[in-house]
């Protein structure tokens, strides 16, 4: 029996070993899973762009930044429209996985539905850099799943915008907010700023809330909307410049005068929007940067190095109101 004990621990040996190995193996593989993809060493590089929509200077503007910047970085870069679908944009991140692109730059429309096609960069080899607007971070997480987000705070934005009415209206205000994109990270967070502020100024009331779609003609129709149902409304916060300037049209059909009657905060620094304030129509506009080609290059290029990236490269805004008005003409877009 003894004997017999021994033949099978003997036997059970090489076993045990190869489990081991098998074990090691796995757990390798699982890491290697968990890696994030490397950007080869390549020139030119084809970088797929997967815009959101191009019917707004600011989506405009930073599409260009894109194109500018490709010859100086080295990239090819591809790139597509998603006319304002986050369907679309999804569709055509998967385009780019199917054709094995060796980069993929986007500002994620809508924060949910973009999450899962990162996963699926990711697992096809494909390292991702989200510029302007961020992703679920539950659903897929920066500096794990995908290299990293390029963008403003836009809680910040919120708390700035908020701090300004506060002070322009002494305190004083009923407020309509036009929100941006249902879904979008910029809409979520510039909302939560703005609305954090106000809920600690008993004084301050915002009366209707309602998204505007970060577009100008939208905005407007939301704002001729709100101001029969709200004719009382003495300010306006706006998540972007093109929907600011959508319920100045607005007001003016009225018979109301903007920037007298209705005070506007926005959030953008577009040209349109600097002009404005120039003209005594906006109170102010915190900026928000579409200039993300170069800071993408930059980024992808420390990163190739194998350079250590924040999950978040966070990118300082300036802003502007009637004091430098004059002066930051020239960072308009």
């Amino acid at each position: 029996m003894l004997s017999l004990n021994k033949k099978l621990r003997s036997g059970l040996r090489p076993l045990a070993a190869a489990l081991t190995v098998l074990t090691l193996a796995a757990g390798a593989a699982h890491a290697a899973d968990d890696a994030l993809p490397k950007i080869p060493n390549k020139k030119p590089l084809r970088v797929g762009f997967a815009q959101t929509e191009s019917n707004n200077p600011w989506r405009l503007a930073e599409t260009k930044s894109f194109k500018d910047v490709a010859s100086k970085c080295g990239w090819q870069v591809i790139i597509t429209d998603a006319n304002s679908s986050a369907a679309k944009q999804v569709s055509d991140i998967q385009s780019m996985i199917a054709q094995h692109v060796d980069l993929l730059v986007f500002p994620p429309r809508e924060e949910k539905p973009l999450a899962p096609v990162v996963l699926q960069a990711k697992k096809a080899g494909i390292p991702v850099i989200l510029v302007d607007r961020n992703i679920d971070q539950s659903m897929a997480k920066a500096g794990r799943d995908y290299i990293t987000f390029i963008g403003s705070d836009f809680i910040d934005q919120g708390h700035r915008a908020a701090d300004w009415l506060v002070k322009a209206t002494n305190g004083k205000a009923t407020i309509i907010e036009l929100e941006g994109s249902t879904g979008a990270s910029a809409a979520n967070d510039r909302k939560k700023g703005f609305d954090e502020v106000i809920a600690k100024n008993p004084g301050m009331k915002i009366i209707a809330s309602q998204s505007g779609d970060f577009a100008r003609d939208k905005g407007r129709q939301v704002m001729e909307t709100l101001l029969q149902a709200h004719p009382d409304v003495t300010a306006v916060y706006a998540h972007n410049d093109e929907m600011a300037l959508g319920a100045i049209a607005a007001i003016k059909a009225a018979g109301k005068q903007p920037g007298k009657d209705i005070v506007l905060v926005t959030i953008d620094g577009t040209k349109g929007g600097l002009e404005a304030i120039k003209a005594g129509e906006l109170g102010a506009s915190v900026q928000s940067s579409p200039f993300f080609g170069p800071l993408a290059c930059d980024v992808a290029q420390k990163y190739a190095k194998g350079e250590t990236i924040p999950p978040w490269v966070k990118v300082s805004d300036r802003f502007y109101d009637k004091s430098n008005v004059d002066a930051s003409m020239q960072y308009g877009y």
